[in-house]
């Protein structure tokens, strides 16, 4: 389907704005972009698996005031400042709602999704949103000079060839003209902790098909041993936190859901969770398991 007869003028502007300043060749079609979040948090109060299944979108920061990453999207912040430059003022005098939302392409096939730095889970999206999405390398944060769209795709290689840490080297993806669940995701790939979980029972009740992969863990004691990864007061955190000396995304989201911890420490904790505690072979393990009881 011809992207440029389905959605709105502005949207058009701004993919047309980044393709003028991408490079390259098409990239492989069954790359698929993923949407990396935590699902046990809150959105305005309510479970945010259970406000998705309320709205049926997932919406960007600019909707929802929350973010795995900086809080800036308002008039005059850095995601404000940082939209007007990649997509050429397209989305300046925007509604919130008509804001693209922030992904990875995961040329890497990673089991986890394409950025963790995000979340434990993640949606994946169809190929047809390919069409309607664009990319940049690095993060849109570090004001990139790279970018592409499925036509023109430079950034495979340049992100394969840096020497960045592995939180921060994914290819950053926007997908423009909303993400509407049932249309728009093939799956939803939930950490192995929340098997048995509240997480679980609200996942089942999104219209998309649940997957799993392997799951995050690592020890208070690998945790003491990483610390100058973000430093020791996270380290000491996560031994506070953990479950029978084991800190997993569920028992974070546990943490945090208590109020008694500052957000972006728990985040510090969470990086460090998910740059030394991916599960083995991350890069190609994936259970599915459709429609099991």
């Amino acid at each position: 389907m011809d992207i440029r007869t389905t959605v709105p003028p502005r949207v058009l502007k701004a993919i047309d704005h980044v393709a003028a300043r991408s490079t390259g060749q098409p990239f492989d079609p069954a790359l698929r972009v993923t949407l990396n979040f935590h699902p046990d948090r809150l959105a305005a109060g309510t479970p945010l698996l259970e406000a998705l299944a309320r709205d049926g979108a997932y919406v960007s920061q600019f909707v929802t005031g929350t973010s795995n990453g900086g809080l800036t999207a308002h008039p005059g912040g850095d995601r404000w400042n940082w939209e007007s430059r990649i997509f050429g003022t397209a989305y300046d005098d925007a509604a919130p709602a008509e804001r693209p939302v922030y992904g990875g392409l995961n040329f890497r096939h990673q089991s986890v999704g394409a950025a963790p730095r995000f979340g434990s889970s993640h949606f994946r999206l169809t190929g047809a949103v390919l069409g309607r999405a664009t990319h940049c390398y690095p993060d849109s944060a570090a004001e990139p000079d790279h970018f592409g769209v499925s036509a023109a795709m430079s950034l495979t290689a340049l992100a394969a060839a840096d020497d960045r840490d592995a939180l921060d080297d994914y290819i950053e993806s926007h997908v423009h003209g909303g993400v509407v669940l049932a249309r728009d995701v093939e799956a939803l790939v939930l950490d192995a902790s929340y098997r048995g979980t509240p997480v679980e029972a609200a996942a089942r009740r999104l219209p998309v098909p649940l997957a799993w992969h392997p799951g995050y863990r690592i020890t208070v004691a690998e945790l003491r041993r990483r610390s100058d990864f973000r430093g020791p007061r996270y380290a000491e955190l996560g031994a506070r936190i953990a479950d029978r000396g084991l800190v997993t995304p569920r028992v974070i989201g546990d943490a945090a859901r208590t109020g008694r911890y500052g957000l972006q420490d728990l985040k510090m904790v969470w990086h460090t969770l998910a740059r030394f505690g991916a599960p083995e072979g991350a890069g190609t393990a994936l259970e599915a398991v459709r429609g099991t009881p």
